[in-house]
């Protein structure tokens, strides 16, 4: 699986993808300003305990992504994605810009994009398309945007938290710091965790690591069911 990531990111080089990838480090860095929650987090222990309000909500997205899969495939094509987006309010970008995310989020080149890779499409897609807060607390949804920001809101907060510096991706050094931060000993990681921890993320072995790549990395960590095979 690894072997194939790799290939797979490698090939996503090209212009499109290199664009895209440029635009959502342009976002994450406008991110900061909209997203103050990054500044409470302090160690890995205030991450974890993200975790099971985290799990619960992509159960409930889960069960979305289900109800879409009319042939129970464990798939979503374009066509059924484009219902779900309308679904979760969504449908905000171009349907070009959605099938360029759309195949950018299909790591294994399957056609057809799996729970987790349905998980970081739908993220980007809301970074991307900009809601505005007026709609969001106007919407009281279980299943709607409310849904959406309560889930994607805490991923967001803890990649800015990681992003030391601001630029919009991770290194090494940076996330090394904020998962071993010494006001907080007793929370430090081992440094082999916080390597593998890094190493999980940088599937290209860049030394760098984009937020897409940081959220199916993220996946494993929460502990959804069969996060790991991305992994």
């Amino acid at each position: 699986m690894r072997s194939m990531l790799c290939c797979c990111v490698s090939s996503g080089s090209n212009k499109k993808y290199a664009e895209l990838d440029a635009k959502l480090a342009r976002k994450m860095v406008e991110s900061r300003r909209y997203y103050p929650g990054h500044r409470s987090l302090k160690s890995i222990d205030s991450v974890i305990m993200k975790f099971p309000k985290l799990r619960e909500g992509l159960r409930k997205i889960r069960t979305v992504f289900e109800s879409y899969d009319s042939d129970g495939n464990g798939t979503i094509d374009m066509e059924e994605l484009k219902k779900c987006l309308v679904e979760l309010e969504l449908m905000s970008l171009s349907e070009e810009e959605v099938k360029g995310l759309y195949g950018w989020c299909d790591v294994d080149g399957s056609k057809g994009i799996q729970f987790n890779e349905f998980i970081v499409l739908l993220c980007l897609i809301y970074l991307l398309a900009k809601p505005s807060s007026q709609s969001s607390s106007e919407e009281s949804s279980e299943m709607g945007p409310k849904l959406v920001e309560s889930i994607f809101d805490p991923i967001v907060e803890v990649f800015l938290f990681l992003d030391k510096d601001g630029k919009g991706k991770l290194n090494k050094a940076d996330v090394i710091k904020r998962l071993n931060n010494e006001d907080y000993p007793l929370e430090i990681s081992p440094k082999h965790v916080t390597n593998m921890r890094f190493e999980e993320m940088d599937w290209g072995r860049k030394g760098k690591v984009g937020f897409r790549e940081f959220q199916f990395a993220f996946m494993s960590w929460v502990g959804l069911d069969d996060a790991d095979d991305y992994i």
